[in-house]
């Protein structure tokens, strides 16, 4: 009997190249592993769910069960793999040994949080990564039975996106980040100033320019010091400072891999043969990209690739859509530090073109009612990965 195609991760990624794969071929056994539920869900639907009050369970679309018989696939949920047996082309999971033909690592980011959570304000204190995390945050809110106090720590896209969520969901929030303005890696901070503007037009506190310094109980609130000697007190902390690709698997197995990702080349392909990486974990060619596009073009050339016809991925310039309903955000960061940012617009409606010191754009930013100009400027902007 042939061993079967192994997918280790059940988020987009996994999901998104067993349905690549079964568009070319339904007879390919397939077998998917995954440390949780998995249940089939729109990861970007989780920074949307607050404002709508959808419950859990009304985000996933499948069980793993129906996943399994509607792909064909064996899906071994709330597994954990230990090892790769290279040699013997074998996963290591607990005593049995799974042997495999070819294996592709889909195992995502983790949520990196760069300080020690005390164990007396452990149990209210959150990341949200996957709808395990969500589960467990909106029994949390839900237990409260009240409007919530809920510090966010990180004013990236996570957070920006969780923090317009849960205002529109009713709740009182408090951004908290070193930088002067939110999404800095997206926006200059003209634009930033905007963003924040409207959310605190919506009744947000912004902490910005403050770092955490600690977490303490007080009762029944979370004390939360910030430099500056600035203090205030939480029901709930949502930490969203950034992920971190999953990469320890294929460090044990000696696969190349540093704080990027598992480096891949254009076909996906790791530096053990028979091995690929998809997603988030994965360093495609020296970038990593984090977002829905970018894993779709990958699910697709892998797709390619392990059903007989070998492909390398390319990237094309695909603007990021922020889900800030507040004031909507579309940007498409330059692949390297602009010469400059040039601005026009007015209020809350602006464009600022990243340019090379010869006035070419190399990416973009958009706010407002200026968003509708993301395809004209996507396609005057380089592709990230050609």
């Amino acid at each position: 009997m042939t061993a079967p195609l192994i997918i280790i991760g059940s988020g987009m990624a996994g999901l998104g190249l067993v349905r690549q794969v079964r568009a070319r071929d339904t007879a390919r056994a397939i077998t998917l592993i995954t440390a949780d539920r998995g249940e089939d869900y729109a990861k970007p639907l989780l920074s949307t769910g607050f404002a709508k009050r959808l419950p859990p369970d009304r985000l996933a679309t499948r069980s793993a069960l129906e996943v399994a018989d509607q792909l064909g696939v064996v899906m071994r949920t709330h597994t954990w793999v230990e090892g790769i047996d290279m040699e013997a082309r074998a996963l290591r999971i607990g005593e049995e040994r799974l042997l495999w033909s070819e294996l592709v690592l889909a195992t995502g980011a983790a949520p990196a949080v760069p300080f020690k959570v005390p164990e007396t304000v452990a149990e209210r204190v959150f990341t949200i990564n996957d709808l395990d995390d969500y589960r467990r945050f909106h029994a949390a809110l839900e237990a409260l039975g009240r409007r919530a106090r809920v510090a966010i720590i990180g004013a990236g896209l996570v957070g920006c996106e969780f923090a317009n969520d849960l205002i529109a969901g009713g709740h009182e929030i408090t951004l908290v980040a070193p930088e002067s303005t939110p999404l800095p890696r997206l926006l200059p901070e003209p634009l930033g100033r905007a963003l924040g503007d409207a959310f605190v037009d919506a009744g947000m506190t912004l902490q910005m320019g403050r770092s955490l310094n600690a977490l303490n109980s007080v009762g029944s609130d979370i004390g939360v010091t910030l430099s500056g000697g600035n203090r205030l007190e939480a029901d709930l902390v949502l930490v969203a400072t950034g992920l971190r690709p999953r990469t320890e698997l294929a460090a044990l197995a000696a696969i190349e891999a540093d704080v990027a990702g598992i480096r891949v080349n254009r076909r996906l392909a790791t530096s053990a043969p028979g091995v690929y990486a998809l997603g988030d974990v994965a360093c495609v060619d020296g970038i990593n990209a984090m977002y829905v596009q970018p894993l779709q073009a990958s699910a697709k050339a892998l797709a390619r690739t392990l059903t007989g016809e070998p492909s390398e991925v390319a990237y094309g310039a695909w603007p990021i859509l922020v889900k800030t309903p507040l004031l909507p955000v579309v940007a498409l960061p330059p692949p390297r530090p602009p010469a400059r940012w040039r601005i026009e617009g007015k209020g809350r409606d602006l464009v600022a073109f990243a340019e090379t010191q010869d006035e070419r754009l190399i990416g973009f930013a958009l706010t407002g009612s200026c968003v509708r100009r993301k395809v004209e400027l996507a396609r005057a902007t380089p592709t990230l990965l050609g």
